[in-house]
């Protein structure tokens, strides 16, 4: 679009801002919320406006401060991004209108820092038309029609969902896209304010962490980096796939990580890659909530996030569906030649934060039993649209993770375990682990029970070998794709896997789930509960929600063995079993994916273990279907469940003739071979 076009509507939009800033020509019981909105509006375009000022330190976090502090801590409670504030004074259906409304206002924050003028315009001229709306009605001394506004918000997502796909398709495939790029190759990481050059939000522990990085030696900040970037390599070099074909690579990290994503950019310029790093986004366009994709600062209020992540609830039908996904195809076509040489995604995680127990509000908008059907057919249509685009079969994919300040006083001795733990000797997990591989080898089903209160009671199926010498039913992961090392996995067998799976206390994608239970049939999740609220219904309304991803059942894509002891207690001896990623939390126990397997849409590529020998157990009933009816074979949902050791009474393999091989009985491994394992246990 003609830039001078969008300079002129901004300029336009910020003037009759500035007005309504002042105007009282609304009924009165909208007044202040149209003025708090109006004035929010304002101090983002001040941003933009000022972006090439010269400031201090202090003067960037006062800003910083001013633009988030509307949902920080206390001021959170009466603050219109709160739908429950907006709900007691405007009334369940206009008070979620308005408060969507706001929270797309607040939004502009990261357009302002990197003038993007034409997402800054598109939200003030969609204000200016809600305002009048509201002024039409005091002038004809009536109410509102708000079927009228959430119609135009409605058109607000339907128009411009074409701009938004482009924008995020194209962030994520083209390097030239590269405002954070230029942040992290350019600033000057010892001056904190380059932080601020973002517009994500900095908290006191973000300026901690990049302190941190920056008194640690260049050497250790490259071993860090290395052991990052060459796990990404093996992984294209394990998955025999040509890197050398390849041209982008995205980084995903949090801000204060910069001199890490210094040197991995440089090692990947020597394996012939540009980065691409884009925004991790929360606008009805997209949202990031459960998982973080993408580049992304402090959460100002986890809260906040959770309470708008089902806002689409307010427009979804099977028209903006359709719309949706016509433009994601269109977006990918304009960049189908970068697309296909995009590598895939090199993600740095985090862990450390408090554990978010998220509150069930009724004013928060939710998906209809209908829309969370349209949700689940958005998700896996847009995946499939992604796939025709970036073949799963020739990308690959690497993530490491690293504690932040917020973990507490021993910050430093977790950061330096965690180091260690990254670069464990991956070749005396691969020889133990293939001890484990050979047992399971032998068997046609496995039983894990588990003790000290855990109901877990599971059988599970595991797939047929024709070859056991030349073919295995687990693969012998160690430390490429994910790090750090210590598991074996498989595609269980749906039919004949039965039983309850039960965890005390687990998080999952940074929510947690207290007493969580699942009932498995067949392979498919039969029922499901937990006890995070006095409520059944509201307990699996959130396993539905953020588990299930709004289908009514999902398979047990994977059952893994997790070896890596030394990380299990590394959580025991600091207490922070429960803020380990998943990452690392699968690597400490058994582990049970439900959703698609760990081969999804890259069936064909065949994977050998260090053996030589090739792994077979890549497809279930579900995923064959790939083969008949795509539509129905994947889930585009992966989420891990990991049983600890101290809830862990047995796993026990067996042959079709009922030869018992036991591999581990109240949590130590009993594995003639693996008793090594058990070592860091007994510390």
């Amino acid at each position: 679009m003609d830039m001078d076009i969008i300079r002129e509507r901004y300029a336009l939009s910020c003037g009759r801002v500035r007005e309504i800033a002042v105007e009282q020509e609304v009924p009165e019981e909208y007044r202040d919320y149209f003025k708090k909105a109006a004035e929010f509006i304002l101090m983002a375009a001040e941003a933009c406006d000022s972006r090439e000022k010269d400031r201090d330190l202090d003067q960037l976090r006062a800003e910083n401060q001013a633009l988030y502090g509307d949902i920080l801590g206390e001021r959170y409670n009466v603050s219109y991004a709160n739908p429950v504030f907006a709900c007691e004074r405007f009334g369940v259906d206009t008070g979620r209108l308005l408060s969507f409304l706001y929270t797309e206002i607040r939004a502009m924050i990261p357009y302002a820092f990197e003038q993007e003028l034409e997402d800054m315009v598109i939200r003030m001229e969609l204000f200016v038309e809600i305002y009048s709306a509201f002024a039409c009605a005091l002038s004809e001394g009536g109410t509102p029609d708000m079927d009228g506004v959430r119609d135009t918000c409605y058109w607000f997502v339907s128009d411009y969902s074409e701009t938004a796909s482009a924008r995020r398709v194209r962030s994520m495939v083209d390097a030239e896209c590269d405002f954070a790029v230029r942040i992290v190759t350019e600033s000057d990481l010892n001056d904190m304010r380059y932080l601020y050059r973002y517009g994500e939000y900095v908290s006191p522990d973000v300026e901690r962490m990049a302190q941190y990085l920056n008194s640690l030696p260049k050497e250790r900040i490259q071993l860090m980096a290395d052991t990052y970037t060459e796990g990404y390599r093996i992984g294209f070099v394990k998955a025999h796939v040509d890197l050398g074909k390849k041209e982008t690579v995205g980084i995903h990290y949090m801000l204060g990580f910069e001199r890490v994503v210094r040197a991995a950019i440089q090692n990947f310029a020597e394996m012939g890659l540009k980065p691409t790093i884009y925004r991790c986004e929360n606008t009805i366009f997209s949202k990031s909530v459960v998982r973080k994709n993408g580049y992304f600062g402090a959460d100002a209020n986890r809260q906040y996030l959770y309470d708008h992540k089902d806002d689409i609830a307010l427009f979804l039908d099977k028209k903006l569906v359709n719309r949706k996904l016509e433009v994601l195809r269109i977006a990918y076509e304009d960049v189908k030649d970068k697309a296909a040489v995009y590598a895939g995604p090199a993600v740095i995680e985090v862990f450390g934060e408090p554990p978010f127990a998220p509150k069930s509000r009724d004013e928060a908008c939710s998906l209809s039993t209908e829309q969370q059907k349209l949700s689940a057919e958005l998700k896996g249509a847009s995946q499939d649209i992604a796939c025709r685009y970036i073949n799963e079969e020739e990308r690959s994919f690497t993530i490491i993770a690293f504690p932040v300040p917020g973990i507490g006083e021993h910050f430093v001795e977790i950061f330096d375990e965690t180091i260690k733990l990254n670069t464990l000797d991956y070749k005396t997990y691969e020889r133990i682990q293939a001890v484990i591989v050979d047992a399971l080898n032998r068997a046609a089903y496995v039983e894990i029970k588990g003790m000290n209160g855990n109901r877990t009671d599971l059988r599970v199926s595991l797939c047929p070998v024709s070859d056991p010498k030349k073919e295995a039913i687990f693969e012998n992961c160690v430390a490429d794709v994910n790090i750090p090392v210590g598991e074996v996995f498989t595609t269980p067998v749906l039919a004949g896997t039965n039983g309850t799976l039960h965890v005390s206390r687990v998080f999952l994608n940074e929510l947690e789930y207290q007493n969580l239970e699942m009932e498995f049939r067949d392979g498919m999740i039969a029922d499901y509960s937990c006890t995070n609220f006095d409520s059944a219904e509201k307990n699996r309304a959130y396993i539905k929600e953020n588990v299930l991803f709004h289908h009514e059942s999902l398979p047990m894509g994977e059952f893994a063995i997790g070896t890596n002891t030394t990380a299990y207690m590394t959580a025991k001896k600091y207490g922070i079993a429960s803020l380990f990623p998943i990452l690392i939390a699968e690597k400490t126990g058994p582990h049970f994916a439900v959703g698609d397997t760990c081969y999804s849409r890259s069936e064909e590529v065949r994977v050998f273990n260090e053996d030589g020998r090739e792994v077979v157990a890549k497809d279930n009933a579900i995923s064959i279907l790939r083969k008949t009816d795509p539509s129905k074979a994947y889930f585009a949902c992966h989420t891990d469940i990991t049983m600890p050791f101290d809830e862990l009474g047995s796993i026990i393999a067996y042959s079709a003739e009922g030869t018992a091989y036991p591999i581990i009985e109240r949590g130590r491994f009993v594995l003639a071979g693996t008793e090594a394992l058990n070592e860091p246990l007994a510390l």
